[in-house]
């Protein structure tokens, strides 16, 4: 079912992924250790960060269902999105521990003394998130896609990716500059959470079924059944990998092994199977709408989202709530969150009618990718 050049499925998973980020920022900031590890609410929270990858599969397909994929242009975007990603953590980190109100067990959780130092806020500027991912990622799908239309270069790109990521993981040069670089491709520590090896893999899973998908002439139900099948046989792969040596194939959610890596790939297929599912089998409705609303704007409320739950840290402390609690800011973080992109981003994003301008701007947020 696509609705124009967009694909339903794709915005209604992408619309969910960024709202289950809420969810899970909501969690680790501001509920506790015994919250976090050892209470229904934990569990439940934790398996539905599993689901972020579903937001990086979204991104591939996007990719390849753009008008414009050249590698220039593909540059662009990548250093735009760079750039918003080093804002937030400006924003997120920087501005509130200026101000002040960054608690002192929220910098002593680093290891560090507070207050934070100079060589402190450098570290948290330079934190690998999802936007730089992204970004990085973006870099190399330009490259990829110019040079080879084949949908089978970025599979086996991807199968490069999960088989070698454990063989680099933490590899460095001790070259000031060059081992940051390094870890945004493959760190293995703290700095950096969503490093392009094993996550990029993700990415490239969805450009390889975006390039069926336009093989197929667009043929939507196929290709979504492709995933559910792809995804139930990495799903089960990846889990036999995981239960013969869990440290290994799986590690810890950041810093994924192999089986980790196709596993979560395999879940998340399935997800996406079951988003198109339910767009083909259920009328188009509120709720829906609200999703397609959310994943237009992804970047924008993925950045309003961290960006005051961080700053909400100087007023409600750092992992101060227990599930009450939680449960309780998690609606209120939303609710403000979505008035901002409503009212605010949505508001600015608009073309001023009283004015005649040549340029043309865009109706809505920013988003990641268009399709």
């Amino acid at each position: 079912m696509k609705n124009s050049n967009r694909i339903l499925a794709i915005d209604l998973a992408r619309g969910v992924s960024v709202l289950m980020v809420i969810i899970v920022h909501t969690l680790w900031i501001y509920g506790d250790i015994h919250t976090q590890s050892e209470t229904w609410l934990g569990a439940m929270i934790h398996f539905i960060g599993k689901g972020t990858p579903m937001f990086l599969i979204a991104m591939g397909v996007s990719f390849t269902l753009s008008r414009n994929q050249s590698v220039v242009l593909s540059i662009k975007r990548a250093f735009y999105i760079l750039a918003m990603g080093y804002s937030m953590n400006f924003l997120k980190f920087i501005l509130p521990t200026l101000v002040g109100i960054i608690p002192s067990n929220f910098i002593e959780a680093y290891g560090w003394t507070y207050p934070a130092t100079a060589e402190n806020m450098i570290y948290m500027l330079g934190t690998g998130d999802i936007l730089q991912l992204a970004g990085v990622s973006l870099l190399f799908m330009g490259v990829i896609n110019t040079f080879s239309k084949n949908k089978y270069i970025p599979l086996i790109i991807a199968l490069l990716i999960v088989l070698t990521t454990r063989g680099i993981h933490g590899f460095r040069l001790d070259i000031v500059g060059v081992d940051y670089v390094l870890d945004l491709l493959w760190g293995a520590k703290w700095n950096v959470y969503f490093a392009v090896f094993p996550w990029f893999s993700f990415i490239l899973i969805g450009m390889f079924f975006g390039m069926w998908y336009k093989e197929k002439k667009n043929d939507v139900k196929t290709i979504f059944d492709k995933m559910g099948i792809g995804g139930i046989l990495l799903m089960g792969i990846g889990a036999g990998l995981c239960y013969y040596n869990f440290e290994y194939h799986f590690g810890d959610y950041f810093h994924l092994g192999p089986g980790g890596t196709m596993y979560l790939a395999g879940f998340n297929l399935i997800l996406m199977w079951v988003s198109n599912v339910l767009v083909t089998k259920v009328r188009e409705n509120p709720v829906f709408n609200f999703f397609f609303y959310c994943s237009k704007r992804v970047t924008t409320i993925y950045m309003i989202q961290w960006i005051l739950i961080c700053w909400g840290m100087g007023f409600l402390g750092y992992q101060q709530f227990g599930v009450v609690g939680v449960l309780f800011l998690i609606p209120c973080y939303t609710i403000v969150i979505l008035a901002i992109q409503k009212f605010v981003i949505d508001k600015l994003s608009r073309p001023n009618t009283s004015k005649k301008q040549s340029a043309t701007i865009p109706k809505r947020g920013v988003t990641m990718q268009k399709t």
